[in-house]
C-alpha cells in the first residue's frame, strides 16, 4: 500500500516558485460531506499558506465533477482570473451494488479526459474506498491527508507548467 513517507510529494521546504497569486478551483461533492469537508479544509490550508487564490464549486456527486470542471473552464478561460489548476475532491464509498465501480470509473476517466484536453491540470483528489475507516485514514490518518496532497500537487503542477514557457 502506498504511503506518503515513501514519496517526496510533501517536500516543499524551499517553496514552490512562481505560484503566488495563482488561481485554483476546487470542485467538491455534496455526497459524504464530512469526509469531503475534511479534504477541502486540508486543501484550503495548503493553498492559503502558499498565497494562492482559490474558489470552491460544489457539485452533487463524483459523477458530476468532470462536468463541473469543464463548464467552469469554458466560462472562465478568457478571463484574467481564470484558474491555473483544478482540484477534484470527493469520496466514493463501496456499497452492495456495482454502482461504486461505475461511478469510480466515470470520475477517473472524466478527470483523465480533462487532463488531456484542458491546458491546465486537474488534480485527482477523489477517495475511492471500501469503508469509512479507509476514508478516515486518508484525511489525516495513517495514509496522510489527501486534501493537503492534492493542493501540493496542484501547486507543483502550476510551477511545472511555468517551466514550459
Amino acid at each position: 500500500m502506498a504511503e506518503v513517507s515513501n514519496s517526496n510529494l510533501l517536500s516543499t521546504d524551499t517553496g514552490i516558485p512562481g505560484i503566488e497569486g495563482a488561481c485554483v478551483v476546487i470542485v467538491r461533492t455534496e455526497w459524504n460531506a464530512t469526509t469531503v469537508g475534511a479534504l477541502e479544509a486540508g486543501c484550503k490550508a495548503v493553498l492559503e499558506k502558499a498565497g494562492v487564490n482559490y474558489r470552491v464549486i460544489t457539485v452533487p456527486g463524483a459523477f458530476e465533477i468532470p462536468y463541473g470542471i469543464r463548464a467552469y473552464w469554458d466560462i472562465h478561460k478568457y478571463r484574467d482570473d481564470r484558474p491555473q489548476a483544478f482540484i477534484a475532491l470527493g469520496c466514493v464509498l463501496r456499497g452492495d451494488t456495482p454502482h461504486f465501480e461505475y461511478v469510480c470509473r466515470a470520475v477517473t476517466d472524466g478527470v483523465l479526459q480533462l487532463n488531456l484536453t484542458l491546458p491546465i491540470p486537474t488534480i485527482f483528489g477523489v477517495l475511492t474506498v471500501d469503508n469509512q475507516q479507509q476514508a478516515d485514514e486518508r484525511i489525516g490518518g495513517k495514509h496522510g491527508h489527501k486534501g493537503e496532497e492534492a493542493a501540493i500537487t496542484a501547486l507543483k503542477m502550476i510551477a511545472v507548467k511555468k517551466t514550459f514557457q
